[in-house]
């Protein structure tokens, strides 16, 4: 992979992919005939979020040598993010997923990625680490440690950071990704060693930390090693822990749920936008939830991503 002189704001890794949603709300995938197509995968997710907040942002992953292979390339470019980073892999397809819909809580996920996802074939020694160093932020995810090589890589790519600036751990459980998924937990707590900020919902924390409680799995988190945890906690809002003894518990934003798919990925990216401002942990996490909430409002993932106008009226209409 090409050095880089360029320090970014941001440098995800990890999953990427095509989503294929229904154009119809509340049918059965089955009898569904008609599909738009997405950029998706959380790590690009993230990354584009963060570019439609107007920060420099890449992508660290890979797709099939394929005509889905080069949408994506295409699609990241047109939403600001460097593709550079993203390589082929000749004998696996690029990941294609499905949902259904059927607001307000209720969107299946159908993953297409055996034999092997491509982006789980990311390799310790194609990884340009200066440049994973000198980012502001660096974002990893749990599916990023699901299978090797992609893990080995992961957990380099942390240990060559040393915690330099922000590096955020997305707990990003899927059960399907992991053959055993009893091995999760060895996997996360080493990642947990080399983050600054871990986030995830009360499902992904009890994978990390065999806890469920809000406030116990941020204690717990904090105690694995990272500054800042941040649990979803569904309609309950979320809450935000930092060593220093700061914490924010702040509501959802309300809105129309049309596809609650994206949402956490919009969150991720509005959360590192905050980060990088240096805003204080309540305007962080609320200007996370709208951002979260927008999305959640809208069809897509990738392209409902919001920009700061769009996240500042809704937080104004929301605001009492």
């Amino acid at each position: 992979m090409a050095e880089s002189a360029q320090p970014f704001d941001l440098i995800t890794m990890g999953r990427i992919g095509v989503d294929l949603y229904p154009l119809q709300s509340g049918v059965p995938l089955a009898q569904v005939e008609t599909f738009g197509k997405f950029l998706g995968g959380s790590a690009a997710n993230v990354a584009v979020a963060a570019a439609r907040l107007g920060r420099s942002s890449a992508v660290i992953t890979r797709t099939g040598d394929d005509p889905f292979g080069a949408y994506l390339h295409e699609a990241l470019k047109d939403f600001g993010v460097d593709d550079r980073w993203v390589t082929p892999v000749a004998q696996y397809p690029t990941p294609v997923t499905f949902c259904e819909i059927f607001p307000p809580d209720d969107f299946p996920l159908y993953f297409y990625r055996r034999p092997k996802a491509p982006d789980l074939e990311i390799h310790t020694d194609e990884l340009d680490l200066s440049a994973v160093r000198a980012a502001r932020i660096f974002w990893i995810t749990g599916t990023g440690l699901s299978e090797e090589p992609s893990r080995s890589a992961t957990l380099a790519a942390l240990e060559a950071r040393g915690k330099a600036g922000t590096t955020v751990f997305d707990l990003d459980w899927r059960p399907m990704f992991w053959r055993d998924p009893d091995q999760a937990r060895p996997y996360y707590a080493e990642a947990l060693r080399h983050a600054t900020v871990a986030v995830g919902n009360v499902d992904e924390c009890e994978v990390a930390t065999g806890v469920r409680e809000p406030e116990a799995c941020a204690e717990a988190l904090l105690a694995a090693g990272v500054e800042l945890a941040v649990v979803k906690q569904g309609p309950k809002g979320v809450l935000a822990v930092h060593r220093d003894g700061t914490r924010a518990e702040v509501p959802p934003v309300p809105v129309e749920v049309v596809n609650g798919l994206g949402a956490g990925d919009a969150f991720g990216g509005s959360l590192c936008h905050g980060l990088l401002s240096g805003w204080d942990l309540t305007r962080t996490m609320r200007y996370a939830n709208a951002a979260g909430a927008l999305v959640a409002s809208r069809l897509a993932c990738s392209s409902a991503m919001p920009t700061e106008a769009e996240v500042d009226d809704l937080l104004a209409r929301a605001t009492p």
